[in-house]
């Protein structure tokens, strides 16, 4: 197919395409004359692909340099491609020089020991969960490994339910794609149901009748 098609397909501007290119996130057409190239369904892939991180995950052009490279590179494994895109994905949260929240990683570290799990020492979800525990100390929450069961079970479950539904011999562009969309956008659809649920337990509990 011609640029214009491409353009059609993947619902981006011709210039849009060729900005991708110059950065190195799109691989060039075949050349089939001074002035004109040819793209095929992988370039339309990539393009879909390019457009789940820049309008759902809203990454920036250098962060999803690194997922494409791990994606172009066959040498990355699975595990490794998903540990690229999660700490692509974020949120990156600053540690603060605060011996409370120096406390709170400890704490983090120390609980994904116990749960036995193996995530990178660098995983920005261990930031994020320090400050949590930051916050709800503050609020006067004590952190008990009692409270958090029924968290860790969820996400414990959530988890093993999307991280299943990829199959190793699918596409890579596809599995970074599908781990995007279940990272960002179910994330929301558990936040949701969460909320929902919590209404409904409470009206059970302190409603009328």
């Amino acid at each position: 197919m011609q640029i214009s098609e491409l353009s059609d397909r993947s619902g981006l501007t011709v210039q849009t395409i060729k900005f991708y290119i110059r950065e190195g996130l799109l691989p060039k057409g075949s050349a089939v004359s001074a002035t004109r190239s040819e793209y095929d369904g992988r370039h339309l892939e990539r393009l879909r692909l390019i457009s789940a991180l820049r309008e759902v995950g809203d990454l920036p052009v250098s962060a999803i340099q690194q997922i494409i490279e791990a994606v172009d590179d066959d040498r990355v494994g699975l595990h490794e491609l998903f540990a690229t895109a999660r700490h692509a994905i974020g949120p990156h949260v600053a540690a603060p020089h605060d011996p409370h929240w120096r406390a709170a990683r400890e704490d983090v570290d120390a609980l994904v020991r116990e749960l036995g799990w193996t995530v990178g020492d660098r995983a920005p979800a261990r930031d994020l969960l320090a400050h949590t525990f930051v916050a709800l100390r503050r609020l006067g929450f004590p952190i008990t490994l009692r409270d958090l069961r029924p968290y860790v079970a969820a996400a414990t479950d959530v988890a093993e339910h999307e991280v299943g539904r990829v199959t190793s011999g699918a596409p890579r562009a596809r599995t970074v794609h599908t781990l995007i969309v279940s990272t960002i956008l179910y994330e929301q659809v558990l936040t949701a149901l969460h909320r929902l649920a919590q209404e409904d337990a409470s009206a059970r509990r302190f409603g009328p009748g």
